[in-house]
């Protein structure tokens, strides 16, 4: 493996030297020339009047969403406590073994726990390691650098419909993440292979619509592999790069290359262990990472709590009467809506994935688990970059609401800068951690969409991973603007296949939530009429 890196880098220096120099523009052109139709085509909007124009995936997303909360009975709030035990490992025994065999008629003993130690749950990572797995993917700069740009365009209000499109999404996550423990393969070898892929294939052909389902599934593995290697891959390097060379002031024309191979040996080192080791990393720092940004959140609001007050009545005021100049309230809705749809990809399938390697025996298990990765990303962090944002721009000073940023993370910096000096020093490590955590939970998704279009094998998985890392260093190295453009395109058309099998195997999510209820009550119901847990015995 360390021969085929080498190899790589030593190939890649030259060209990426020479494409500095004189390619990037013209690979720009050519992909705007005839990629610019399907980028159109994805974020084309619908106009509803002379002012009022809403993107029609915006509305597939926000569509999907309303309707998953009302089928399943509110389950993003019916099910947030349940969500919090599972995590903390309360069902864990009933997940692994299966409820009848714990807390069946007879209370079995000695080689029926044997039989059920051998007989565990499919899965490579635990419920708290998928979670984080997947929120490493979506808890980025969208979090820092979006929230910013919502703002500034929006106003205050935009907060507002944000936290609305997290609570909707919630119930998106909870859907699409049970279908993909469901109807996931697990190799001989005990690797998982999951994601939207599977279950449109098998759960659609379950319903007769096996043709569809295939078509279904094809579209969307190639959406989401070319989605790992630009929104994904390309364009965390590339933000993670110009935040490095900024900090410290690089200006030699290689700066961005090389710090694209360190970050690509990085990578490598991680993804090369598959999703396994993703997990591990990924337990250590998300959880890091998030902490340190909303420990600093944390600082500015308590040293400014006398206006926290004012900040969320700015909040709620400008949801439904905006400042002057900033669309009407459903201009200021748009914003919202798709900067919090857009932030924690309810609805786009990508989570579904890592998900999918849970260990457990009953799918809704990490579908109620999966529910809470848009209240985390969304409902909290994004809710406190605004809420830090508002009150240390009360006076106007860093950003007019009304006029449109392009960097969303410099804006962010400035406003953690006013109360805490040179924290845009934190920020940019932050943004590197981000992008770092983004690229290696991207890798696993566009490899699985990968091998489900090539075929399983180590060769495949080899050369998937070896052309990711060559990405790494292509975004760190040189501007394509058409290039994420056309990439985040393909992300957001995984919404369209995606929704559309979720809607239709609605009534099966719902037969396997009923399952894992009953699972949950009879352990309950087990415990208090004097049932012993098996766990610690097993």
């Amino acid at each position: 493996m360390k021969k085929y890196l080498l190899s790589m880098f030593t190939l890649i220096l030259p060209l990426l030297t020479f494409a500095q120099d004189s390619t990037a523009d013209n690979i720009d052109a050519i992909f705007k020339k005839y990629t610019g139709w399907f980028v159109e085509g994805i974020f084309s909007e619908i106009p509803f009047t002379d002012t009022i124009k809403i993107p029609w995936v915006l509305i597939v997303l926000i569509g999907g969403a309303l309707f998953f909360t009302i089928y399943f009975k509110f389950i993003n709030f019916t099910g947030f406590r349940t969500a919090i035990k599972v995590v903390q490992g309360k069902y864990e025994d009933i997940e692994k073994h299966g409820v009848d065999s714990l807390y069946g008629d007879q209370t079995p003993g000695g080689d029926i726990i044997e039989t059920m130690k051998a007989e565990g749950a499919d899965g490579e990572v635990s419920h708290f390691q998928a979670l984080t797995a997947a929120l490493s993917a979506t808890v980025g700069l969208g979090n820092i650098a979006g929230v910013a740009v919502a703002l500034s365009i929006g106003g205050p209000g935009a907060t507002f419909w944000m936290i609305i499109a997290g609570l909707l999404g919630m119930a998106s996550k909870f859907a699409e993440c049970t279908l993909g423990v469901k109807y996931r393969d697990v190799g001989e070898d005990g690797t998982v292979y999951g994601g939207p892929m599977y279950y449109l294939t098998k759960g659609l052909k379950e319903k007769g619509a096996g043709g569809i389902g295939k078509v279904l599934a094809v579209l969307f593995a190639i959406f989401v592999v070319g989605g790992s290697f630009g929104g994904g891959n390309m364009f965390q390097a590339n933000q993670a790069a110009a935040q490095f060379t900024k900090l410290f002031n690089l200006t030699g024309e290689n700066a961005g290359m090389y710090f694209g191979i360190v970050m690509a040996v990085l990578v490598a080192v991680v993804i090369i262990g598959g999703i396994k080791r993703i997990a591990s990393v990924t337990e250590k720092v998300v959880p890091f990472m998030a902490g340190i940004y909303v420990l600093a959140a944390l600082i500015i609001l308590f040293a400014n709590f006398t206006l926290i007050d004012d900040a969320f009545m700015a909040i709620f005021n400008g949801a439904f009467t905006p400042l002057a100049g900033l669309g009407g309230v459903i201009g200021v809705m748009i914003q919202g809506v798709r900067r919090g749809a857009f932030s924690n990809e309810a609805g786009v399938g990508s989570a579904a994935i890592a998900h999918s390697a849970v260990r457990t025996k009953y799918p809704a298990s990490e579908g109620i688990v999966a529910l809470l990765e848009p209240f985390v990303d969304t409902v909290v962090i994004c809710t406190m970059t605004a809420l830090v944002i508002v009150i240390t721009n009360f006076d106007g000073g860093f950003m007019e609401y009304g006029v449109e940023i392009k960097e969303g993370v410099e804006i962010t910096a400035t406003a953690f800068d006013t109360v805490i000096p040179h924290f845009s020093i934190v920020l940019t490590i932050a943004v590197i951690l981000f992008a770092f955590s983004t690229m290696i939970s991207w890798s696993y998704y566009g490899m699985q969409g990968w091998v489900f279009l090539f075929g399983k094998g180590k060769i495949t998985d080899l050369i998937y991973k070896i052309l990711f890392l060559l990405f790494v260093v292509v975004g760190a190295s040189i501007s394509l603007g058409a290039v994420i453009d056309f990439s985040d395109a393909m992300i957001f058309a995984m919404v369209v296949p995606n929704i559309i099998g979720v809607v239709m195997l609605s009534p099966v999510i719902k037969k396997e939530l009923t399952k894992y209820m009953n699972a949950i009550n009879k352990k309950e119901d087990a415990i208090e009429d004097g049932a012993t847990d098996l766990v610690d015995e097993m």
